[in-house]
């Protein structure tokens, strides 16, 4: 008998019945900003599987966002580097002794480390082959491709016949996060009754994201003349030379960030944030679950799909036929979609939300 075979008949179509299960296991997504999509369906997970306990399977870079979530008793970190590493976390988690995993992550290697992790119940979408390694395979249909991702994630727990929790996104920090970030801003002479204005001119991906760095530094230099602000730049450790080069382009007081700070040090400091202009990024996610105001560029990327779920948030996009291309980079020389969003455009819906 074939091995698809085995696995076709280790299928277990019963119902799930929550009560049951004492130990569950969440794979997380990969990227900072599908982890804060998926936090109405962990929020779910936990009012389903009320009596569990339940761990969560992330990337390093991906865990403070679930740092503080009530939703989760463990953060287990994960590094995928082949398959020894896949094999060993397998083995890892067999220790365990999970009775079911939930997988948010839609990889094949995310259910292939739950099979060989003999976890019993394993609840996923049915994609990249993955069925004959679910008990239970969500099929994943056109409908659901059409969504927003906070849905999509839901449509799992739909699909395997549990409660979904709606859609709001929520993110919790300790009070010494809001702390450090005081400090910082203070030591970088903002206080905390200034209108501070964040800005994260980056994006992973490629640069079809990207607006341009001297339209960042044009708009917060006319909002500081407008609202007397204070610019924060935000970025990762590969954006220091962009964030210094906004720096050097403005006119007004900014500060740049990038690269100097933690993630949890980064999600307490958009807390502290009137306003937040961003790229499509993980960090713009962030401002979303934590009800910033917020302007979010989008130029190569589908804003139905990954927009910024939050009502203060405003999206600024030019109507070009090629849009969204979900290109990493423009094969049209620069951006035309990019090009025709203007300063102008950003600065006006800056002032409309104000």
């Amino acid at each position: 008998m074939s091995l698809f075979t085995i696995l076709l008949h280790q299928h277990k179509k019963d119902m799930l019945n929550p009560e049951k299960i004492e130990n569950l296991l969440i794979r997380s997504t990969n990227w900072i900003g599908d982890a804060v999509m998926t936090t109405p369906a962990v929020r779910a997970i936990r009012k389903n599987f009320s009596n569990a306990r339940i761990s969560l399977l992330a990337k390093p870079w991906v865990a403070p966002v679930f740092e503080n979530s009530p939703h989760i008793d463990q953060i287990i970190p994960y590094n995928f580097g082949g398959a020894l590493r896949t094999i060993k976390t397998a083995r890892m988690l067999d220790k365990y002794r999970f009775d079911a995993a939930v997988l948010l992550q839609n990889a094949f290697e995310a259910s292939w480390v739950a099979y060989l992790a003999k976890i019993p119940i394993r609840i996923g979408y049915d994609t990249d082959l993955r069925k004959v390694l679910l008990t239970h395979p969500v099929h994943r249909s056109p409908r659901i491709l059409r969504l927003h991702q906070t849905h999509y994630y839901n449509e799992i727990l739909k699909g395997a016949g549990l409660k979904t929790d709606g859609t709001h996104l929520e993110l919790y920090l300790a009070s010494t996060d809001y702390d450090s970030a005081m400090k910082i801003l203070k030591d970088s002479n903002i206080f905390e009754t200034d209108f501070i204005i964040g800005i994260n001119p980056s994006a992973t991906f490629g640069s079809a994201k990207q607006w341009f760095p001297e339209r960042f530094a044009q708009v917060a230099d006319r909002l500081n003349k407008r609202f007397d602000s204070k610019t924060v730049i935000f970025g990762g450790p590969n954006d220091r030379e962009l964030g210094a080069n906004i720096m050097k382009m403005m006119k007004t007081f900014a500060v740049d960030l990038s690269g100097k700070t933690t993630l949890t040090e980064a999600i307490a400091l958009i807390a502290r944030c009137r306003l937040f202009i961003t790229n499509d990024s993980g960090l713009m996610h962030i401002a979303a679950a934590l009800n910033v105001a917020q302007i979010a560029i989008f130029g190569s990327t589908n804003f139905a799909a990954t927009g910024p779920w939050s009502p203060r948030a405003r999206i600024v996009r030019s109507f070009v036929d090629c849009s969204p291309c979900l290109k990493q980079e423009c094969p049209f020389g620069h951006r035309d979609c990019m090009k025709k969003i203007s300063v102008d455009k950003v600065f006006k819906t800056a002032c409309d939300l104000f």
